[in-house]
């Protein structure tokens, strides 16, 4: 194990929507998941990291999950990380591992956007420069995702029906998940008879508003073997910050996941050629495309081709967000992603196994394409 890590346990709560659900209730369902998947004793547990809710947050929240699952940790830590958070979590539980600060450390994440719609609320996270935005009606992460789409088709010619191919491929895997919000399967004509969210971006381009949250546990890894789920390995981490919000952005087709991953690669000492299932934030459809090409899966420009016939759904080439994603499965930050990446390792996915899956890539992102980070798992 590169990092000397592995993922003993994970843990999710109901998923999609739920009516009457809190996030802090989703998050503690997880957590005991979790914990529960470890064989239920919770005192091995001496680290916590959550990450802090966008709605009513508050200070020390680490802190708060810890008491209320009857913990006394060693080490706490928040992440403010949208998108990137889930990775974020857990390479910061590597960290506190290898610096000797605990032993075993449970990360938390989730929300109820569906449930918690209309509800009122003390406060929030707000979006970095959107005081200056909003005035000129560029405001919400599906305009400013829209402008790097836009500007991909202009540069290589990347197609509407291209971005369809990544949202079928999501549905198709969602449709053989129990646990997904949006299990019926859709064509290509579909996602193309959709209504605009913002052009170029379809609704069917867009990941929806979802209840859920996800949890893990990771150990080092002399003590990975004493726990009863099989470990998946940590085998490699990178991330990169460019700029905060795409406003910044010196080039809207390049994105921060390419130094990221080449840092989790050289980490694990492995190429993209070793990889076999990807687990890739997407919160648009562009954004997988413009992953895997970063990621080395496909050139520059070529992610558009690289995701038609098939080739990133299940039996393909690289098969691509085996539960669904945010797309299809449900809007959980990424934390998903990660539980997922772990169930196929451990070959427990049922019908939408990848047959022989020994590693697996996960990626987490934010600040439209600014913010990335990049794991490695093997089993």
């Amino acid at each position: 194990m590169s990092t000397g890590c592995a993922v003993v346990g994970i843990g999710e709560s109901r998923i999609g929507k739920v009516p009457g659900a809190t996030p802090e209730g989703l998050r503690l369902e997880a957590a005991v998941a979790a914990v529960r998947d470890i064989g239920g004793d919770k005192q091995r547990i001496d680290g916590v990291i959550a990450r802090q809710p966008r709605r009513n947050p508050q200070p020390n929240y680490s802190a708060t999950m810890a008491e209320k699952l009857g913990l006394e940790p060693a080490y706490i830590n928040d992440i403010s990380l949208s998108g990137s958070g889930p990775v974020a979590m857990l390479m910061n539980a590597v960290a506190a591992i290898n610096a000797g600060l605990c032993t075993t450390v449970l990360c938390i994440a989730g929300d109820a956007g569906w449930a918690s719609r209309g509800q009122p609320a003390r406060g929030g996270l707000t979006e970095p420069g959107a005081e200056l935005r909003s005035p000129y009606g560029a405001d919400g992460a599906p305009v400013m995702y829209a402008m790097s789409a836009r500007r991909h088709m202009h540069e290589y010619g990347t197609t509407s029906r291209q971005f369809g191919a990544v949202a079928v491929a999501c549905r198709k895997h969602a449709s053989l998940n129990p646990s997904a919000m949006l299990r019926e399967p859709i064509t290509i004509e579909d996602h193309q008879s959709s209504r605009w969210i913002v052009e170029p971006l379809r609704l069917l381009d867009c990941s929806q508003p979802s209840d859920g949250a996800g949890a893990f546990i990771v150990a080092a890894g002399e003590r990975a073997k004493d726990f009863p789920s099989p470990p998946v390995s940590v085998l490699g981490m990178g991330s990169e910050c460019r700029f905060g919000e795409a406003t910044h952005a010196q080039d809207l087709t390049a994105s921060a996941a390419k130094n990221a991953s080449r840092r989790a690669f050289e980490m694990a000492g492995l190429t993209p050629a070793d990889v076999d299932l990807a687990e890739l934030y997407d919160c648009f459809t562009p954004v997988v495309i413009t992953a895997l090409e970063a990621y080395g899966f496909c050139k520059q420009g070529e992610g558009g081709a690289f995701v038609e016939d098939g080739r990133i759904e299940l039996g393909g080439e690289l098969p691509v967000n085996t539960h669904g994603g945010l797309l299809s499965q449900a809007h959980v930050g990424g934390m998903l992603h990660i539980t997922e990446a772990v169930v196929q390792l451990r070959h427990e996915a049922g019908a939408r196994q990848v047959q022989n899956a020994q590693v697996a890539a996960v990626s987490g992102q934010c600040g439209e394409t600014g913010i990335h980070a990049t794991l490695l798992f093997g089993r």
